[in-house]
């Protein structure tokens, strides 16, 4: 069993910097490394992430496990939500 948090991986891409991000939607972006929410043009994205890529953030901590369909991240920061007020 995989522990982490669970990332459908077609959310999961590269950057042409080699940042690897997850697209949480509303133009939301997470650097997986330093767990960094930023704004990213999507011009800036180059691919979805590989298998070779993965394998080097999982030998760096940052990734549990991974599948065809998902990634399993560890110590992800959560999203900040807007209260409704």
């Amino acid at each position: 069993m995989a522990i982490g948090t669970e990332v459908n991986r077609q959310w999961v891409l590269t950057l042409h910097s080699g940042v690897v991000v997850i697209d949480w939607g509303d133009d939301v972006f997470q650097e997986v490394h330093n767990g960094d929410f930023l704004r990213v043009d999507e011009r800036e994205v180059s691919h979805h992430t590989t298998d070779e890529e993965l394998d080097t953030l999982r030998k760096a901590g940052r990734v549990n496990h991974y599948t065809l369909q998902a990634v399993f991240f560890n110590n992800l920061a959560e999203r900040p939500l807007k209260s409704i007020e």
